[in-house]
């Protein structure tokens, strides 16, 4: 059975949902995006996500075309119709559809695109990698200077995750000026002692709505938290590393370049951050 998907407040089979070919989405990136992992048939960190997206489009200068009620009310209805239990709801929202392509801007009032549909993954909060670690390779950041808006705009991290699967890793971290920045699609951290170090937030980095979360929990089970850029050295010689995101949850990386990290297994710390955060999350979910 299609999914059923939704664009512009319609639920359509997703077989018969169309976009314009003039969207500005299509044709320019000129969009953003959150996704939202439902556990249980819970949306987690559902509101942190609407702050981000309402950050996103505003430094973007595109209208807000739903409120908070509707977003969750068309969540929660995809999660219904297409008997969602563990998986996503990806949403995008674009700046519309201006009829002709144009490098300005549409005039005020243009309707932006709004479209939403889910993926099942069943056991998502159970993945065998949380039990054997990521490996991840080193690769240049060559983005746009704006990443903490979360665009649509996924070219080079997803050049950078295929490079990392073509030397046989499950993801690259990018860096710049020596420093990481963070993952293709996860922010990146490493662990010395009880010390937690990942990067601060700046335009260099997505403001990752797992990451904020993840540093609270760690704060609260009394675990040292700093703030600042770290090295591919510095990485490779530390205790334990992790990313984080709304997919992964809290992910453990057991090796970088050609280095074992630690151990070269799972450590104590991302383990435990993992077991925090999805015992709370779950608690707070929608």
């Amino acid at each position: 059975m299609a999914r059923t998907v939704y664009v512009n407040g319609e639920y359509l089979p997703e077989d018969q949902a169309r976009v314009s070919v003039f969207d500005r989405g299509f044709l320019m990136a000129d969009g953003v995006y959150e996704v939202v992992s439902v556990l249980g048939g819970k949306l987690i960190d559902f509101a942190g996500h609407m702050v981000r997206l309402r950050r996103s489009l505003s430094e973007l200068a595109i209208a807000e075309p739903l409120t908070d009620d509707d977003y969750l009310a068309a969540h929660r209805e995809l999660i219904a119709r297409n008997d969602i239990t563990d998986g996503l709801v990806y949403l995008q929202v674009t700046r519309g559809n201006p009829g002709d392509r144009d490098f300005a801007y549409p005039p005020e009032g243009t309707t932006p695109t709004v479209v939403m549909f889910t993926q099942s993954k069943p056991g998502l909060a159970d993945a065998p990698a949380a039990r054997t670690g990521w490996t991840v390779v080193s690769v240049p950041d060559l983005r746009w200077g704006r990443r903490d808006i979360k665009t649509v705009q996924l070219l080079y991290p997803s050049m950078a995750k295929m490079e990392a699967k073509a030397r046989g890793a499950d993801d690259a971290w990018m860096v710049e000026e020596g420093r990481v920045t963070e993952g293709t699609s996860n922010n990146a951290y490493i662990v010395r002692g009880n010390t937690i170090i990942t990067r601060e937030l700046s335009h260099d980095i997505l403001h990752g709505i797992t990451r904020a979360a993840v540093l609270r929990f760690a704060a609260e089970a009394q675990m040292q938290v700093e703030e600042r850029a770290f090295t591919i050295d510095e990485a490779q010689q530390a205790d334990e590393a992790f990313v984080t995101s709304a997919s992964a949850f809290v992910m453990p990386v057991v090796r970088i370049d050609d280095a074992a990290v630690g151990t070269g297994t799972v450590g104590p710390v991302a383990t435990r951050l993992r077991e925090i955060y999805l015992e709370e999350s779950l608690k707070l979910g929608v």
